[in-house]
């Protein structure tokens, strides 16, 4: 059972939400907010405190000026000053997606609050050969969100990431309607937030140097996703092996008490 709870920060009001008990470990996504991973933070709540939040703009957490840009250095900060209003001195972090970028962040900012992050198939196009044709991509993909909207800009993303059937298109979208919740969320994604999580380059001197360690999550359905690719270049920078998890990019959806066990084992 989750206990819910705000936080003033600069420039916005963050939602947030704690289960269980046990050492600290922090969940998060960008965009994906608080409520995508309750089936993993239950999971985990046995032998963990597990918190998750809406990053800053996303869902429940509001901010004071909607037209600012998220970057993963002000979510790092968001999350450092999460872990102060907790009272802790260090957590272990689990972030996926471009949660995984701002725990890479937060790592680099605030080295001295983490234990270990898995950061889980974090988007980091800048560590590809191919970063030019990447970032003309994600370029590409907001601009149709602005002059199309959020159902085209989605169709060209998940492309690009790789999520494509036998007939080589991206998926077609489940039939039901998206809540004006998610729309949102979308569209504060593709005009405020994809271009400074794609385009983060990681100081690996830092990342590396500690006290903090970090471990490269890699799900082992994923070996199409664009995903795949930059998290097996971030795991060569840094001199180890990706860790294997289950299912693909978003494997704890599908299958949170497995992903659980395989997250307790990497933090281990």
């Amino acid at each position: 059972m989750a206990t819910t709870h705000t936080l003033d920060v600069p420039g916005a009001r963050l939602h947030y939400e704690v289960r269980g008990t046990g050492p600290l470990l922090l969940v998060m996504g960008a965009p994906m907010d608080a409520g995508a991973f309750a089936p993993l933070a239950e999971a985990l709540a046995d032998d963990h405190t597990v918190v998750t939040h809406d990053p800053r703009g996303i869902s429940g957490s509001i901010l004071d000026d909607p037209a600012q840009d998220s970057t993963p250095e002000l979510r790092a900060d968001d999350v450092a000053a999460l872990l102060d209003a907790l009272g802790a001195e260090s957590a272990d972090v689990f972030g996926s997606s471009g949660g995984a970028v701002t725990g890479l962040a937060l790592v680099a900012r605030h080295p001295g609050q983490v234990r270990t992050l898995v950061a889980h198939e974090p988007p980091l196009l800048e560590l590809l050969p191919d970063a030019d044709e990447q970032r003309a991509a994600t370029d590409d993909i907001i601009a149709t969100y602005h002059r199309e909207g959020v159902g085209p800009a989605w169709g060209k993303f998940m492309a690009n990431a790789g999520f494509v059937g036998a007939d080589g298109c991206a998926p077609t979208p489940a039939p039901q309607q998206p809540s004006a919740q998610d729309l949102a969320n979308s569209a504060r994604f593709f005009a405020h937030e994809l271009r400074g999580t794609a385009g983060y380059a990681p100081d690996i001197t830092v990342l590396t140097a500690g006290p903090a360690r970090v471990v490269v999550g890699i799900g082992v359905a994923s070996g199409g996703l664009l995903t795949y690719r930059t998290s097996e270049a971030l795991a060569r920078q840094l001199g180890s092996l990706p860790v294997e998890f289950p299912g693909d990019h978003g494997g704890f959806l599908g299958q949170p008490k497995e992903f659980a066990e395989a997250l307790r084992d990497a933090l281990a």
